[in-house]
């Protein structure tokens, strides 16, 4: 009845694409290998070459420009076959009408079940003609064929399949993870009649706010790896991919912090070779340079199935998939649209088990049940009609951590979901309860915190030694930043019941600086008892007692506090309200847990450090410009410190 193991709703710049694979390819491909190499089964089960044939076209776009493209058919020939497409500017290696990869399409399921997989490189990387553009800004009133974007694209390919390929069923489908993700997102708008059903994974949806920014701070190792290979100009097509940058150390603090103010990047290692670096260099702020490259505003008339999927603990798109669901829910009424998000890392459903990342043990094999359950069922539906026809999974179908368990939802965030607060307190608590109305509070500002935060010594974001952003950094145990002194942390009595954060969350900052320019990082973590069970498999010397798990992290560029278009300074001393929005959770502190919230204002490599002089472009700062700063919390009844959260109550016996 319930099918699905309970998840049906019954009731409730132009630059080379020619590159390195990128941080987010490289990841899934690690994982690919990982999976295959520890499942020996899967060697004697029957491959791409045993069960398909392929060939290799290129496809005219209406502009004339011809996109390389490879399909792989179905050996079988006793029955017609949807298309399944990836588009992606990472190469759709390997090349050669001989060679083939070692699986086929989103996973090893929907190899089996038979589809024409087609891949394709995007417009001006590896061997399609054309000029690339990172993040294609969309165009929404096309007057002629010169008027070209990923939409256009995707229909032209798709129309070019259908009339020159025989033994298909007239359906398309459409995936991809990451960047992928964008052009899978991209292509639903406004898309052929015959694109049924896409599923954009981890995709980006606007650069200003996934991967190189958050809130307007700059990811710079994450930025600086990627770019200085993937960012290199392409001289004419290629089969090949530019060299990974040669950090010469495996020490990311030491080479970013050695590194200086960023303006050393080009002097010293990219000397403007990267365009799209430097275009990141030109436009500090949010205006028009990267409204043009948000996907969001443009996600109307989207006719396909969509089945949006992310990863709670996705340390690149977090922000993509939870905006492209709602954007699409919003401006599409009545549409299947379908959010799936789970504990994985970037990419992580597609080919790990899903039951672990670093230290953190989700109790079973989400992502092998994901692939099997819901992503498969997916395509199949949409694109074969197999299957039941009253299938329809839930609108949000999404894990909950800490108690390690699958919800279903009519809606994301859940509507049952009521607003709490959680206030910092005297003496480093944090409590469901305001802070009391006293008179000193009405007088002046003495309820406050405060720490010396120094560009010369940021705080680590990670107690690992790593050269970039981390797949594991979300889950990662934070009492290393608790014992400094430039991190405050706020700590709950350990929890009589459970506690279940549920949608985005909000940190309602009061402070101050005694300089012009400041950073707010505001982290909240799960802390595990003392006596928490350590599982078998845990890496020696670590302990899960007293572990403190992050659940959700974020970081806001305090220039931005008001508008991420108009950045304005500090005035010294004065308090100041700075809001700092945090990505969703569906999180479960057990009882006998304790909640913490951390706040800090350098998170480094992860971030770039700020000067806290103010200057026009942080890009542009001079190392004069970077001053030690004493920064304030406040925790008063008149300026009240708070994290907004949403509050679920337990769920019923038969979710």
């Amino acid at each position: 009845m319930f099918g699905l193991l309970g998840f049906v709703v019954l009731a409730v710049g132009s630059v080379s694409c020619a590159s390195s694979a990128s941080p987010e390819a490289s990841s899934q491909a690690n994982a690919e290998s990982s999976d295959r190499a520890s499942d020996a089964s899967r060697e004697t089960r029957p491959g791409p070459r045993d069960l398909y044939t392929k060939r290799e076209v290129t496809i005219p776009m209406r502009d004339g420009v011809e996109l390389f493209t490879a399909i792989y058919e179905p050996k079988d020939r006793s029955r017609r076959y949807p298309f399944l497409m990836k588009r992606t500017p990472y190469s759709l290696r390997p090349y050669g009408e001989d060679e083939f990869p070692r699986s086929l399409g989103p996973s090893d399921e929907l190899m089996r079940d038979g589809y024409i997989f087609v891949y394709q490189d995007v417009r001006g990387c590896y061997m399609s003609g054309g000029t690339f553009r990172n993040m294609t800004p969309h165009v929404a009133v096309k007057r002629s064929a010169a008027d070209i974007d990923e939409s256009t694209d995707t229909y032209d390919t798709i129309d070019w399949l259908l009339l020159n390929f025989e033994g298909h069923n007239g359906r398309a489908g459409q995936w991809g993870i990451s960047y992928p993700g964008f052009y899978a997102a991209a292509g639903m708008i406004d898309a052929h009649p015959a694109l049924v059903a896409v599923s954009p994974q981890a995709p980006i949806a606007d650069w200003y706010f996934d991967d190189f920014h958050h809130h307007g701070a700059f990811f710079l190792p994450h930025a600086f790896n990627f770019l200085s290979s993937f960012g290199r100009p392409r001289e004419g097509p290629t089969t090949e991919r530019n060299p990974r940058f040669d950090h010469g150390t495996p020490d990311g603090y030491r080479f970013f912090l050695d590194l200086g103010p960023l303006s050393n990047a080009n002097a010293r290692y990219l000397h403007d070779e990267i365009p799209f670096w430097n275009a990141i260099v030109e436009h500090p702020n949010y205006d028009d340079f990267w409204k043009a490259r948000d996907i969001l505003p443009h996600l109307r008339r989207v006719a396909p199935a969509v089945m949006t999927v992310g990863g709670w603990f996705d340390a690149e798109d977090l922000y993509g998939p939870l905006q492209i669901y709602r954007s699409i829910e919003r401006e599409n009424p009545g549409i299947t649209n379908t959010l799936v998000m789970g504990p994985w890392r970037h990419g992580g459903w597609a080919r790990t088990d899903g039951d672990r990342l670093g230290n953190a043990r989700f109790g079973s094999e989400t992502a092998k049940r994901y692939r099997s359950e819901i992503e498969a069922p997916f395509f199949r539906h949409h694109l074969k009609g197999d299957g039941d026809d009253e299938l329809d999974l839930a609108e949000a179908i999404v894990f909950e951590t800490g108690a390690n368990r699958w919800r279903t939802f009519d809606t994301w965030p859940p509507a049952e979901r009521t607003t709490a607060r959680l206030y910092l307190r005297e003496n480093g608590e944090l409590s469901f309860d305001p802070p009391t109305t006293r008179e000193s509070d009405l007088r002046d500002e003495t309820a406050y915190d405060e720490f010396v935060s120094d560009p010369a010594k940021p705080v680590p974001y990670t107690e690992d030694i790593a050269i970039g952003m981390t797949r594991e950094y979300m889950t990662d145990d934070q009492r290393f930043a608790s014992r400094r002194p430039d991190v405050l942390t706020y700590r709950s009595e350990p929890l009589d019941d459970d506690v279940t954060l549920a949608g985005d969350l909000l940190a309602e900052l009061w402070v101050s600086t005694s300089e012009s320019a400041a950073d707010w990082v505001v982290k909240v973590i799960d802390e595990f008892p003392p006596d928490a069970e350590d599982p078998d498999d845990l890496e020696d010397g670590r302990r899960m007692g007293g572990y403190q798990m992050m659940v959700r992290s974020e970081v806001l560029r305090g220039r931005y506090r008001k508008d991420y278009s108009r950045p304005e300074p500090f005035e010294p001393g004065r308090v100041t309200y700075v809001p700092v929005p945090l990505q969703d959770v569906l999180h479960t502190f057990r009882a006998g847990h304790r909640i913490v919230v951390q706040i800090q204002s350098t998170w480094f490599p992860l971030v770039d450090r700020n000067p806290q002089r103010y200057v026009d472009n942080i890009f542009r700062a001079r190392e004069a410009d970077f001053v030690p700063a004493t920064h304030r919390v406040y925790r008063s009844s008149l300026h009240a410190t708070s994290l907004r959260v949403g509050r679920l109550p337990a769920p019923r016996s038969d979710e």
